[in-house]
């Protein structure tokens, strides 16, 4: 009796934290970080437990001007969420202020009925007064229900955040069980760790035309995890450089991403990385229903 629980999207243009604040909120890392701009291509879910209640959050990507098919699915699924869950966050940049893509997301609450939420984000950077500045702009273009600024990176005010969010779902549930904080299994798990190496390492032209398929994957004994691994790309030449001289680059990208996942999964990994290429990939429907892009 009292206990609560519901879905919570995440919402926001592209970079302003959107996944290091969900790993924030669930304590660990499920979701890829990086500096580039859409990073996130799916709608990560990363489950949040308490005695009282439990929060599902909905990473979605980031609402952007699409530019390949790709780009539509995203903000497709970005826009569908809205209108599937308890509780929006619009996270936004406190460092830049208003951006005029918000002014245009902004107009896509119009017809949702569940509270938003303003998370301020970064405001570890920017002076006190200049952040009033930036909320007083965002109070003229919308009456948010709550107005929070944190910093995900560095977890301040998350916890507040938290306990906002606490407050505002519904009577429910345990959807999933205490110690479940995804519900993605290990191997969309690990293609997202091998892609967050790839846009790590990579050069501007490589990253966004990069999909990672796990091939194979076996438990070969009790504690060594066998993962097969391509990396598709769009262009011969990204191909290369993804290589790089000697295998050195995929041999970097393998060594960071097997450290990684050794450490999340609590297993031996080993790791079998190609490369091969897709041309345009990202435009094709059939390819793309083929990676797990869909809205179902």
């Amino acid at each position: 009796m009292g206990y609560k629980s519901g879905f919570v999207a995440i919402i926001g243009r592209p970079n302003v934290g959107k996944s290091t604040l969900l790993n924030a909120m669930i304590g660990q890392k499920i979701a890829i970080m990086s500096k580039r701009a859409q990073t996130t291509r799916n709608r990560i879910r990363g489950v949040r437990t308490t005695d009282a209640s439990q929060t599902i959050f909905i990473d979605t990507p980031g609402i952007h001007t699409p530019h390949h098919r790709l780009g539509e699915y995203m903000v497709e699924v970005a826009t569908q969420t809205l209108q599937e869950v308890d509780l929006v966050l619009f996270v936004v940049d406190a460092t830049t202020g208003l951006h005029p893509a918000e002014r245009e997301i902004v107009k896509r609450f119009e017809s949702v009925r569940t509270p938003i939420f303003l998370v301020l984000n970064k405001v570890d950077a920017v002076e006190k007064p200049l952040l009033l500045e930036h909320i007083e702009a965002y109070q003229n273009i919308h009456s948010f229900d709550e107005y929070i600024p944190i910093s995900a990176l560095k977890l301040e005010q998350t916890e507040t955040l938290a306990k906002l969010i606490e407050e505002r779902l519904p009577d429910g549930p345990k959807f999933y069980p205490d110690d479940m904080v995804t519900d993605y299994p290990e191997q969309f798990i690990i293609a997202e760790i091998i892609r967050e190496k790839v846009l790590m390492l990579t050069q501007e032209e490589v990253p966004h035309a990069v999909m990672v398929d796990i091939e194979q994957m076996e438990r070969r004994n009790q504690d060594t995890l066998y993962v097969n691994a391509v990396i598709y790309t769009e262009r011969d030449s990204q191909k290369g450089i993804l290589i790089g001289k000697q295998g050195q680059m995929l041999k970097r990208v393998g060594e960071m991403s097997r450290r990684e996942l050794e450490g999340l999964l609590g297993s031996k990994i080993y790791l079998e990385l190609w490369v091969k290429v897709k041309k345009d990939w990202r435009n094709r429907p059939t390819l793309l229903r083929q990676f797990g892009f869909n809205n179902e």
